[in-house]
């Protein structure tokens, strides 16, 4: 979640049909049986879980091993490095499959006929053919899609009400009096996001020199007025102990762990308008993962693929210790049913509709690097 991200090649095929027929996934010989009982994933925190691998290992009898990691970028640059021989799966936000990863070969198509079936059952959303899990011209099957949420800024409500800072939205952290009352999550590339919206600004986009001016001087205050900068759980503690009243980059993704706990003052706040396309006030992600393009892919890649649709595997990856979050599995009854009242209150089912439909998809910024560079140096410029 997200990236999602929360989420980052910011933290950094055309494969057809006769590439397909001659990869491992039908293929055989002693390459493959090499690696019929192992699996890597490379991923967002959550699919690393014990709670959601050790099953997977006992049915399987495999040695399985996931990497978590927090920005795709890095991801993504460690397939391009080399890795691509070693990793099975690769979990990121939704455009670096479709953008990225497919046009660079990096990853290969799933078999259409085995994987459609499962989007029926998710959330209407996410429907056949869905945007982010096919190729640019719709004919193959990229990847599946599961966890996802609206990602903006996080709330004590106590402190600031959910109605301010829907109606306010990101111009709270261009406010003098909230200086020193807010903190920035580590993540570079929804911080970079946030601080071309704080300045009134798409990111999505390719700037103009002035847009970049205006970037760096918001980047500069912004930094300069922040109270801490820090992971998840410091953020966590810190709106508990009373310490900020809020902190940009931070929704579903990072609060629904204290609102778990018992905090349901600490609220994810999608704003009702904002520079965004449409006049949009949020950002969301979709997780996508697919098949890495390994030469020797192991068998088992697809069969996690479909392990993790199953109504209560879907149900453990949403509550998977670290973050919580809704999974597009929750279209089906069976797996819905599974959520209790507090679990649907800890991801803010009430309002997860809504919040979407007001937040555009995490997407690529063009000249991302640039940006990150200056925000980096308004970072230092915090001593």
């Amino acid at each position: 979640m997200a990236g999602i991200s929360r989420r980052s090649l910011l933290q950094g095929m055309g494969a057809g049909i006769g590439a397909l027929a001659a990869s491992p996934l039908v293929g055989s010989g002693p390459a493959l049986a090499a690696r019929e009982k192992e699996l890597n994933i490379l991923c967002w925190e959550g699919y690393n879980s014990a709670q959601v691998l050790d099953p997977f290992r006992s049915s399987t009898g495999a040695t399985v091993k996931a990497e978590s990691l927090t920005n795709d970028p890095t991801m993504i640059n460690r397939l391009r490095a080399g890795e691509i021989n070693t990793w099975d799966l690769i979990n990121v936000n939704n455009p670096w499959a479709r953008k990225v990863m497919l046009p660079e070969k990096l990853i290969k198509p799933l078999p259409k006929a085995e994987f459609e079936p499962f989007f029926a059952k998710m959330l209407p959303e996410f429907k056949w053919p869905y945007k982010w899990a096919m190729s640019e011209d719709g004919s193959e099957l990229i990847g599946m899609v599961q966890r996802f949420g609206p990602y903006s800024f996080v709330v004590n409500t106590d402190k600031v009400s959910r109605k301010t800072a829907e109606d306010t939205g990101w111009d709270l952290f261009n406010d003098p009096a909230l200086a020193g009352r807010y903190g920035i999550l580590e993540s570079d590339d929804w911080n970079v996001f946030n601080i071309f919206i704080i300045a009134g600004i798409d990111p999505f986009k390719v700037h103009t020199p002035d847009e970049l001016a205006k970037f760096e001087e918001t980047a500069k205050r912004v930094f300069k007025g922040a109270k801490l900068i820090g992971d998840i759980a410091s953020m966590n503690q810190a709106l508990i102990s009373g310490e900020i009243d809020l902190h940009m980059t931070g929704g579903t993704y990072s609060v629904s762990p204290a609102r778990a706990d018992g905090h349901p003052n600490l609220r994810g706040i999608t704003p009702l308008k904002g520079p965004l396309p449409g006049g949009k006030g949020g950002i969301s992600w979709i997780e996508v993962t697919s098949t890495v393009n390994n030469p020797n892919l192991s068998p088992l890649a697809i069969e996690f693929l479909k392990y993790v649709q199953a109504p209560d595997v879907a149900h453990t990856v949403a509550f998977a210790e670290g973050t919580f979050n809704p999974v597009a599995q929750m279209g089906n009854p069976d797996c819905f049913k599974l959520f209790t009242k507090e679990e649907l209150d800890a991801i803010q089912w009430d309002s997860l509709e809504e919040e979407m439909a007001r937040s555009v998809e995490y997407d690529i910024v063009p000249d991302y690097d640039k940006a990150l560079d200056i925000m980096n140096a308004a970072k230092r410029l915090r001593g």
